[in-house]
């Protein structure tokens, strides 16, 4: 009988530290990470926009991270002939020859940031250059530089996944992500 109760007991006590273990992984993936987007627009005439530019990034582990007003979380732009100096001055973001960035908070990825799909709302056309997410409390976890070159389609997310990717004979092989509506 009193192996039966210590057995209880033991038991017990492993169900209420696997409850202590899920709820802090629970929190984990709770907490909130500070992103730091920067994007650069391309200098060909016509290149900038005054469109809502939507952004949504995420990892392999099906973290997925929306902003779907990027404009509004505008930091500042960076002049690309002079990195070094930062211009603070309130502007429209996505002019043509700046980069700039933008800050938010947001869910934390498990593991570096390997997708980014942009999203242009209006009339006119925007050319990004290139692009990258920086995870400020997981800097291990940001991205490598997305490039795009080439003016964006209207109304759909249009980027870039290196996730899931397998080399065959035939070449590399992607898996397709489909995202849902926003």
């Amino acid at each position: 009988m009193r192996n039966f109760k210590v057995l209880v007991l033991s038991f017990c006590i492993f169900l209420l530290a696997l409850l202590a273990v899920g709820e802090s992984l629970s929190q984990a993936k709770k907490a909130n990470c500070t992103y730091t987007v920067t994007i650069e627009t391309t200098c060909i005439q016509g290149a900038s926009t005054t469109n809502h530019v939507s952004l949504r990034f995420g990892d392999t582990k099906s973290n997925d991270i929306l902003v779907p007003h990027l404009t509004s979380k505008h930091l500042r732009q960076l002049d690309p002939l002079h990195p070094m100096v930062l211009d603070d001055m309130p502007r429209k973001p996505f002019q043509a020859c700046m980069v700039d960035q933008f800050q938010f908070k947001g869910g934390c990825v498990e593991s570096p940031v390997c997708y980014m799909y942009l999203k242009l709302a209006g009339d006119d056309d925007w050319r990004p250059g290139f692009s990258q997410i920086r995870v400020l409390e997981r800097s291990h976890m940001s991205s490598k530089y997305f490039y795009f070159r080439r003016y964006l389609p209207r109304h759909v997310w249009y980027g870039y996944d290196v996730c899931d990717r397998e080399v065959t004979p035939f070449g590399i092989k992607h898996k397709r992500k489909v995202l849902g509506k926003t």
